[in-house]
């Protein structure tokens, strides 16, 4: 199977994603920059959980562009990487709503290794569906950045229950490693 189908079907999805949490954010009553002080939470939730499904998107259209061929595993661990974003709007709205509660937030960590280990999981079947010699199997043998990811995600969630502002700065530290373009692919296919 090519990849054209996945990549129609996850790009509507992730398209969906973003417009549910767009849909969340509700306009406050007044016409003051005060009013939006109430919304604010919500706001700042909405743009990092934007930022992430971007970064999960790019990466995504970068992975399938090295990739040529796909099988029924690699299509269920897509489903599996969809299905953890589908629920980056609720874990979103629900932290903003309550101003980063612990528990809200140790939610939205666990939202986001949930994300983290699904992608992983479909990269690690994509390569061993193309073989350890294709070329996206060589542009990512290093996996320092996601055990980095991995290690931050499992830690701010834990430290949630404690310091959950601490944790946000983690999440936040691991977007800023992903956000600045990962050129491992673009090297491999120069």
């Amino acid at each position: 199977m090519t990849t054209t189908r996945l990549e129609a079907f996850s790009d509507g999805v992730l398209a969906i994603v973003i417009t549910i949490m767009v849909l969340e954010l509700k306009v406050p009553h007044g016409a003051g920059f005060a009013d939006l002080k109430p919304v604010l939470p919500k706001f700042l939730s909405y743009i990092f959980s934007f930022i992430y499904v971007g970064i999960y998107w790019n990466n995504h259209h970068h992975m399938f562009h090295a990739i040529k061929k796909i099988n029924g595993k690699v299509l269920w661990a897509n489903l599996l990487v969809l299905f953890c974003l589908s629920l980056l709007p609720f874990t979103t709205d629900w932290m903003g709503e309550n101003l980063f509660a612990k528990n809200t937030v140790a939610l939205y960590g666990f939202n986001l290794l949930a994300c983290s280990l699904s992608f992983i999981l479909m990269e690690r079947l994509a390569i061993q569906h193309e073989g350890g010699q294709s070329t996206y199997a060589k542009a990512v043998s290093s996996l320092r950045k996601e055990r980095l990811s991995l290690t931050i995600y499992v830690v701010g969630t834990l430290l949630s229950f404690f310091l959950p502002i601490v944790s946000l700065v983690l999440f936040y530290i691991v977007a800023i490693m992903w956000v600045i373009p990962d050129t491992r692919i673009e090297k491999t296919l120069d």
